[in-house]
């Protein structure tokens, strides 16, 4: 009895996958991370990576690839090969704000893209440097006021970053200006923070939170809804007096377009266990931050929902990216 065609080309390209899902991987994965060192971003991707490594077999090393707001370590991923070697540690206010901030990208977030992962979510912290008169909001705001024109000095990780869109909502909120300092992701940005080259950056947890321990930064506010056990002294936005100013970001694994679904099956399913588990929920706690595993439907959602929010919000502040 002869096959018919049609069967056979079925039968061969279940055999492909099958073989994709046997061997997978053969070689070192590495996690681009669109950021510099020592950024929220960076350090999921080595949370993440290292038991990754382990459950896998294979090295998983961290390539850093700053600037452009994100867009050239984005773009990297987007541009290559689909085979599950290369994925993208992502930063959502890379990924669902520079959509709507920058006309000339050249990727796109859902056609270039399969989801992965969601892997964790972040309301920001309000840090100041340790050296800044002030050590609440209200002290902060009114520092800004006597400075002039130009007010707080505000850092962000880039253009468009939601540190960027945070700054700008804050401005808005306090009723003063600011000034928009931009930097090639978080690290640079801490760095000239703690020598008080800029007055605040408004950030995930997890790039600060050993500074603020050490007295290098402070914290005045976290823009959650409800305090963070790591950080029990520092109020919510609304204990500090800005009610209603709420800002959160997520990290995402994302592998490029047309990835065989199966290879994005088992990458998700070991990632899962990762998240999951006792010993990376604490250290995300420990980051301040919250461990939050999403499959690959529901991260494809969730970035739709995403993309459509944070236009609202870009456009309704008038946030340009340059």
């Amino acid at each position: 009895m002869k096959l018919a065609p049609r069967l056979l080309a079925a039968c061969a390209a279940f055999a492909v996958m099958a073989s994709h899902a046997d061997t997978f991987p053969s070689k070192p994965i590495t996690f681009i991370v669109p950021t510099a060192p020592a950024g929220s971003t960076d350090i999921m991707a080595r949370l993440v990576g290292d038991p990754l490594s382990r459950a896998l077999g294979q090295p998983v090393v961290v390539d850093n690839k700053p600037g452009a707001s994100g867009n050239i370590g984005t773009e990297t991923v987007a541009r290559a090969a689909p085979d599950g070697y290369t994925l993208l540690m992502q930063y959502s206010g890379y990924h669902v704000g520079n959509p709507a901030l920058f006309q000339q990208i050249k990727w796109n977030p859902t056609k270039d893209f399969v989801p992965v992962a969601l892997v964790m979510r972040a309301p920001h912290v309000v840090a100041v440097s340790g050296k800044l008169p002030v050590n609440s909001m209200k002290e902060l705001i009114e520092y800004g006021k006597k400075k002039g024109d130009g007010g707080l000095n505000y850092a962000s990780s880039g253009n468009g970053s939601i540190q960027h869109i945070a700054g700008e909502l804050l401005s808005r909120q306090a009723k003063q200006p600011m000034t928009h300092v931009p930097y090639k992701g978080s690290g640079p940005a801490i760095n000239d923070l703690i020598a008080g080259n800029v007055d605040m950056f408004i950030t995930t947890p997890p790039s600060v939170i050993g500074h603020i321990a050490s007295g290098k930064l402070k914290a005045l506010a976290y823009t959650g809804t409800q305090r963070h056990p790591s950080m029990p002294n520092v109020p919510t936005s609304a204990e500090a007096g800005l009610p209603g100013y709420e800002v959160d970001s997520w990290f995402a694994v994302f592998a490029p377009a047309k990835t065989p679904p199966e290879i994005v099956a088992k990458l998700s399913g070991e990632i899962r266990k990762i998240v999951e588990s006792e010993s990376f929920r604490k250290k995300v706690d420990d980051q301040g931050a919250f461990a939050v595993y999403m499959d690959p439907p529901a991260l494809g959602k969730f970035v739709d929902q995403e993309l459509v929010k944070w236009s609202k919000v870009i456009k309704a502040a008038d946030i340009k990216a340059d």
